[in-house]
């Protein structure tokens, strides 16, 4: 599901650019500050409708624009292609488009065009707040199994609920009931989506990884969110006094973890920071290929940003070897595109851009 044509305007310091990428690699390379990584983010933007450097919308919507906008056009492997656009203001208002016709939410979006991002920021995948890992598992379990999304709102919706009447302080369990019906239901529901996913994933995990690096005793497990020897309903009995005391739920799926240590201990802390880069990128690159083997007409982009730093010859080598056989596209930055110049087969389709004070060129 490549991007066959990409048009950028007012992102960052981009001069509006339409270009027409390889449906493989695709290297982008400038000095910095150029605008390498706002191309980048435009098309995160294009499929996830925000950016991956801010959380706010005013920096990347350029000087004296109301708004920025991102066209795409995604090729289908069944053939056809879909036109995708995404227009967001300084109000943080946005507007998706979708093949002419408008979205209802940004789940579409990444429906249409699944992105994978790989920057100094994928750190947080080990060092961050759990969070960051269930927003991981979640990225690969929305894109297999099509019931998660209604799951995943009945639960958001429910634990809202719920919490909102936790805070009033006394309040009668019968409140609570249909809510919490609905969240053990929902819950149960998206903890099973959850380890039938990663039992998928971690022995495509295990097997990118021995392809990039030899990290002895590396394991990968999961935390649900409450005891597993009990049900979610039991326990949320056992603990209403707890929650009522704090005004919000403590035990659920909203609490899940995934954890990686290296002989128990946790990974973030006794790894070196070019260990953890390769475990994080054989986390993203293991969703990519579990994607491809069980969506067969699926296949997700790949954003790198910055693949050089931190790694050396051997290790660049190794992960462009593996971001090569997804057979899928990759979008790339780098400073010197000379560093990845040996990295890539004769014949692969190879598209180069140059980015210089944001102005994007194709060189070859």
């Amino acid at each position: 599901m490549p991007l066959s044509r990409l048009s950028v305007t007012a992102v960052r310091n981009l001069h509006p650019v339409t270009l027409l990428p390889s449906p493989r690699i695709n290297l982008i390379s400038g000095p910095n500050g150029s605008g390498k990584t706002s191309l980048l983010e435009a098309i995160h933007i294009l499929g996830l409708a925000r950016s991956f450097r801010s959380t706010r919308l005013q920096p990347v919507i350029q000087y004296q624009q109301d708004s920025c906008t991102v066209f795409g056009e995604v090729s289908q492997v069944a053939g056809g292609v879909s036109k995708i656009g995404i227009s967001r203001n300084r109000q943080a208002d946005y507007e998706i488009r979708i093949n002419g016709q408008n979205a209802r939410g940004t789940s579409e979006l990444a429906d249409v065009l699944p992105l994978q991002l790989i920057n100094p920021d994928s750190f947080r995948l080990l060092e961050g707040a759990p969070k960051q890992r269930r927003q991981y598992l979640d990225w690969g379990v929305f894109h297999v199994e099509h019931r998660f999304l209604p799951a995943w709102q009945r639960l958001q919706k429910s634990l809202k609920q719920r919490n909102s009447l936790l805070r009033r302080g006394r309040i009668e369990r019968s409140l609570l009931a249909p809510w919490e019906a609905e969240l053990v239901a929902s819950g149960e529901q998206i903890d099973a989506f959850r380890q039938e996913y990663l039992q998928q994933l971690k022995p495509v995990f295990e097997s990118v990884l021995g392809e990039l690096a030899d990290i002895d005793g590396l394991t990968l497990s999961y935390f649900r969110g409450w005891d597993r020897e009990r049900g979610l309903a039991e326990v949320l009995d056992s603990q209403f006094d707890r929650d009522l005391a704090l005004g919000h739920t403590q035990a659920g799926p909203q609490r899940a973890d995934l954890r990686l240590r290296v002989n128990g201990m946790n990974a973030a802390e006794v790894l070196s920071r070019g260990q953890q880069k390769l475990v994080v990128c054989a986390m993203k690159i293991a969703q990519g290929r579990l994607l491809s083997l069980m969506e067969r007409q699926r296949d997700c982009v790949f954003l790198v940003d910055d693949l050089p730093s931190e790694l050396d010859r051997h290790h660049r080598q190794a992960l462009c070897r593996l971001l090569e056989s997804l057979d899928c596209q990759v979008f790339i930055s780098c400073v010197d595109a000379d560093s990845l110049s040996e990295c890539w087969q004769a014949d692969t389709p190879l598209s180069m851009f140059h980015v210089e004070h944001g102005h994007i060129v194709q060189t070859e």
